[in-house]
């Protein structure tokens, strides 16, 4: 009598525990919270868009700014008239920052999977937060704006930024396996909300000083991670003397959870997990190329996917605490911490829907689920009474089921499709890979933000939630062909099984 699904893969479980190791854990935490440092400094651009706008705009438009004399000097730094205009430069500012992020992940993935993934992790961590210092901080310090001048620093800060992601999965990926990636990864990618988080709490904390000392906490935090990731963080197992993944003699405990992701037949992979960056150059394979990497299967699918899932979930990362404070008239430090229930929900939705999935060892129809859930909580939230505690629920219930499958795409699914058995010859894909679906991903999310503030500009807010709706049912209809094909899949794989029972 065959096994109920689950209990046949507790062993892949049990070999998934019984392999951790201190090592494990220290990777796990260095790059949980690597990544964390670098979302919060870009949270708190978004934190502060209120006092940055304030600042940019005349005193007599501005009721909180002081009316100093003579009004010539001290008004002619103000570079735009009113607070509109104020709001749509924020807006521009967002969509440079994620074209050069989504420019810049293309290109980082290739070179992580090139470099050293720690010198190249750390430098843009280093470099990313004296960026952020120059632009919040030193400019205000300085009384120095300059509209153009912004617009560099922003296009240099996203590319230093892009160089996080791929390298901490690309890491990650070296030290976990299939087995349990889905639990691993959901728990593990929320660092990003874990970074929200920490940069409203940051900036709520001092914004009673001057936007300016949000920067410059959230920068030196940062600076301080990077230096920490360079002297600490361990790329592969080899460099402690580990074997690499899938080169045990208990891999076959893993034989049903290495499949590839999108492998049609129902056979089983010998050695599907296998280290990824090497430190040994004389036996490290070639590279795999962009257009390979590409040309894998549901790598564009769900690249699509993720430009208009990420578009929804980086609205709400740019805008809403903006949105809590114009719409509602809250306080903006009240609208910081508020904004905070979006992300716990994203952290409880990537980490149960990264389990699910690791049941059934199916991610897509566990994703469209999810989402069609999202497009009914996206019409809940748009009406959401003037009410903090009801907001904040219905918050949370949208991050649930938006954050929760944003995070699934960008990191267990991500990693799958680098790992699939048609680059088993050339290991080095992970990086890429990432590079390429959340590089096509900010992408989207660039153009969303640029969309967001003209449609919030000339039709309301109301009709920018009907914008998120149907990108959330377009990411459903992106991936639909997967869904159907892994839906059959775990038909044929179960129809056999309750034969036998």
């Amino acid at each position: 009598m065959a096994l109920p699904g689950s209990l046949g893969r507790l062993p892949a479980n049990r070999a998934l525990v019984s392999h951790c190791t201190h090592h494990h854990i220290t990777v796990f935490l260095l790059t949980f919270f690597s990544y964390s440092l670098l979302h919060a400094s870009r949270k708190t651009f978004s934190n502060v868009k209120v006092s940055i706008s304030s600042q940019w705009t005349p005193s007599y438009l501005n009721n909180t700014a002081l009316e100093l004399q003579p009004y010539e000097l001290w008004n002619s730094n103000h570079l735009f008239p009113n607070a509109e205009e104020a709001t749509l430069f924020l807006g521009t500012l967002d969509t440079i920052f994620l074209f050069s992020y989504a420019v810049g992940l293309f290109v980082s993935g290739i070179v992580g999977d090139r470099l050293n993934l720690r010198w190249v992790l750390s430098f843009g961590m280093c470099s990313s937060a004296l960026v952020v210092f120059f632009f919040g901080t030193l400019t205000e310090w300085l009384h120095f704006y300059n509209k153009w001048f912004y617009c560099c620093l922003w296009v240099v800060n996203g590319l230093l930024q892009s160089t996080g992601w791929p390298c901490v999965v690309a890491v990650m990926g070296n030290w976990f396996g299939k087995a349990g990636r889905g639990f691993v990864f959901g728990l593990w990618s929320a660092c990003a909300s874990v970074g929200n988080i920490l940069g409203a709490f940051l900036a709520s904390c001092v914004l009673k000083y001057g936007y300016e000392y949000a920067f410059l906490v959230t920068a030196s935090v940062q600076f301080a991670g990077g230096v920490i990731v360079f002297f600490g963080l361990l790329i592969s197992p080899k460099e402690v003397g580990l074997p690499e993944l899938g080169t045990d003699e208990e891999g076959s405990a893993e034989e049903d959870a290495n499949r590839p992701l999108m492998d049609d037949n129902d056979a089983d992979d010998d050695d599907c997990n296998y280290s990824i960056q090497a430190t040994d150059t004389d036996n490290q394979p070639k590279a795999i190329g962009f257009f390979q990497a590409c040309c894998l299967p549901g790598v564009v699918l769900y690249s699509l996917a993720y430009a208009c899932l990420k578009l929804v979930n980086y609205s709400f990362f740019f805008w809403l605490p903006f949105y809590l404070s114009n719409n509602f008239g809250w306080k903006e430090a009240e609208a910081d911490q508020l904004s905070i229930w979006y992300d716990v929900g994203g952290i409880i939705g990537g980490t149960i829907q990264g389990l699910i999935s690791d049941v059934l060892q199916k991610r897509a129809p566990v994703l469209a689920i999810s989402l069609l859930f999202a497009v009914g909580s996206l019409f809940g939230y748009s009406r959401s009474p003037n009410s903090k505690p009801i907001n904040a629920v219905i918050m949370a219930i949208t991050g649930f089921f938006i954050g929760g499958p944003s995070n699934m795409i960008s990191s267990a699914i991500s990693a799958d499709l680098g790992r699939q058995d048609l680059v088993k010859g050339s290991s080095e894909a992970l990086a890429t890979v990432t590079g390429i679906v959340d590089g096509t991903g900010s992408i989207g999310a660039a153009v969303g933000q640029y969309l967001v503030s003209l449609i919030q500009e000339n039709l309301g807010w109301m009709w920018v939630f009907y914008f998120f709706i149907l990108m959330t049912s377009s990411t459903v209809l992106f991936i639909s062909p997967l869904i159907v094909r892994e839906i059959r899949l775990l038909l044929h794989e179960r129809y056999p099984r309750m034969l036998a029972g």
